[in-house]
Parts: structure tokens; sequence; C-alpha cells
């Protein structure tokens, strides 16, 4: 089969391990990232099967359409970057792993380490240093502090154990499940929206962006943090009202952030505000990005492929295009 892998960007996926699964078929690994149609529809043109990462590069109608030889888009997690519907009408399989019962402690790690970073001015203090300063400011101690957590699934209860043993007071909102699931794993919740924006200290969001939840941070919640605040974002930026966070942060309120997700990804706008502001910290979307995430994922990925070929595939999330007369075989 003739595979097509988009926006390696660092040439990891050949290193690993898991690699060896797809042994024997023709593998094109492309290594720059490119949203243009025209020439994703030429790299593209013989492919039958495309491995995704996350979701970097967009498939959208315009580009499915002409991919005449598309048997198969695997990936894993979520998809809103692909259009599924056009895949079941041009009789393409999607099967992407929602690994709903694997946590991705990567994403858990960054969300505390970049909680820590900001909270201890790690960034600037190292700026400061290199510059031939001593000690620009003075930081924050976790210990003893309101951690909140928006969103209480699978990554939102491994921060909440991080905060913990750093002595911080956990304290949850969400949906009533999963406010429900932490009291009864030890957790406080708020008893309103408006209180949980207005007592923490550090407020992580740990949601995943469906429709229901673009945009569910708006600006009247920033505005009632409290000036000493942090928020902490490794989800996606799309939960935040657009610009909200940034007015927030001229305004002061919450005084600092932490985010690893922009609007437009890969961000290489330097004048982008939240890149330009001294009390944010910023990392490129490298939640997931790490050599061990990769082994898993990519095993994932690359089972879907081989269940594929031997009749049998596996995680579809349009399991009608298999029963068309459109599929493509």
């Amino acid at each position: 089969m003739k595979i097509s892998i988009l926006d390696d960007y660092f040439e990891t996926v050949r290193s690993l391990a898991c690699f060896k699964q797809i042994d024997g078929h023709e593998v094109k690994i492309w290594h720059d990232h490119v949203q243009d149609v025209d020439t994703l529809a030429e790299r593209l043109k013989d492919t039958e099967i495309l491995v995704l990462i996350r979701e970097r590069t967009q498939i959208r109608t315009a580009l499915l359409e002409r991919l005449p030889k598309l048997k198969l888009i695997s990936q894993r997690s979520v998809y809103p970057h692909i259009d599924v519907d056009c895949c079941s009408r041009l009789g393409i399989i999607v099967s992407s792993y929602q690994h709903t019962d694997t946590p991705c402690a990567p994403a858990a790690e960054l969300t505390f380490a970049l909680a820590l970073s900001a909270m201890r001015q790690i960034p600037q203090q190292m700026q400061s240093l290199k510059a031939g300063n001593w000690q620009m400011g003075v930081g924050s101690t976790m210990r003893y502090k309101i951690f909140g957590i928006y969103g209480y699934g699978q990554i939102g209860a491994m921060v909440a154990g991080y905060a913990k043993a750093f002595g911080a007071e956990v304290l949850v909102w969400g949906s009533e499940a999963s406010r429900l699931k932490a009291k009864a794993e030890g957790y406080a919740s708020a008893s309103s929206v408006e209180q949980f924006f207005s007592v923490c200290d550090v407020l992580s969001l740990h949601l995943r962006l469906y429709p229901a939840t673009r945009g569910i941070v708006k600006a009247e919640h920033l505005a009632l943090m409290k000036p000493s605040a942090l928020i902490v974002n490794t989800s996606r930026a799309g939960l935040i009202e657009s610009g909200a966070l940034e007015q927030a942060l001229a305004a002061g309120r919450p005084g600092n952030a932490a985010v690893d997700v922009f609007d437009a990804e890969p961000l290489r706008d330097t004048s982008n505000a939240l890149l330009n502001l001294p009390q944010v910290v910023c990392t490129p979307h490298i939640g997931y990005s790490t050599f061990d995430q990769y082994e898993i994922q990519f095993g994932d990925v690359f089972d879907q492929i081989k269940a594929y070929i031997a009749g049998q595939p596996s995680h579809v999330v349009n399991p009608a295009v298999l029963q068309s007369a459109a599929l493509r075989r």
C-alpha cells in the first residue's frame, strides 16, 4: 500500500520501534507543514492510506475530492479537522482510536510544568540571567493555593493529583458528571462557575473542543479572576472566547497565563499578542509531543492500518461507509 504521513516535523516517526509494523509498504513522510490544497493534492495524489498527526492539517472537501486513490485515513484522538461526511460520501474510511481508557500523561505533565514555570517566573528569570542580570522578581508558591480544574476528565484528574501532591487545594468545575466524579475521588467542586473563576489562584482548562465548548470561557469569567491568578490552557485555544484572554491580561485579571495552544497553528507570527506579554509563558503545542507518547500514538495508528489491510477496519468513526456502495476497495 502507498502510505503518506504528514507533519512529522522532526523526522521522528521513522525512528519509532512501532514503525516496523508498516514494513513492506511504500511509505512517504513529509516533514514540513503545508495547508495549501494544490500542494497537498499533488503530494497525495497516489496515496491510498493517509496518516495524520493529530489536528495539524485540515482535511476538507476541496482536498478529499482530489485524492481519488485514498481509501483510509488513520489517526488517533478527536477529528474536527477531517470532513468525515465527505469521506463517507467518497467511500473513504476514517479510523481514529479515541483512547478513552488511556490518559495523556505528557499533556498533564506539561500543564503542571507550565503552571510551576509561570508561578516561579522561570522563563523570565532565565532571560534576565542570560542578559547579565540577577533575579528579576519574586515568584509564588504552589502550596496552599486553590488549584482549579475546569473539566475533570482523565487529564484533569491527573493534574489534580499533581496539585494535591504539591499541597494545593483542588477545586473542580465542569459538567455535573465530572463534578460528581471529582467528588467521589475526594475533591471539592465550586458552587457556580462564577465562584470557580473568582476564587482560584491557578485555573487549568481540561475540556475537549466541541461546538458546545467553543468559547465556553468568556470575558466576564476572566474578569472575575484575581489579579494574582494564573490561567493555564493546554487543551484548545477555542475554549476561550476569541480575543478575551488578551484583553483580560491587559486589564490585569487574571495577572498571568501559560498557554500551549493557539487559534492558528503552527504559530509563526512573532507579533502575536500572547507571545509579547511578559506575564505569559508560551509553548508551541507540545503537550502530547514526547517519544513515549509517539510510540503509543503511532502504535495505535499503525494497528489500524494493519486491521484495514486484513479486511477488519478498526475504530471506524464513519461505520456506515463500510456498507456503502461508494466504499473504495
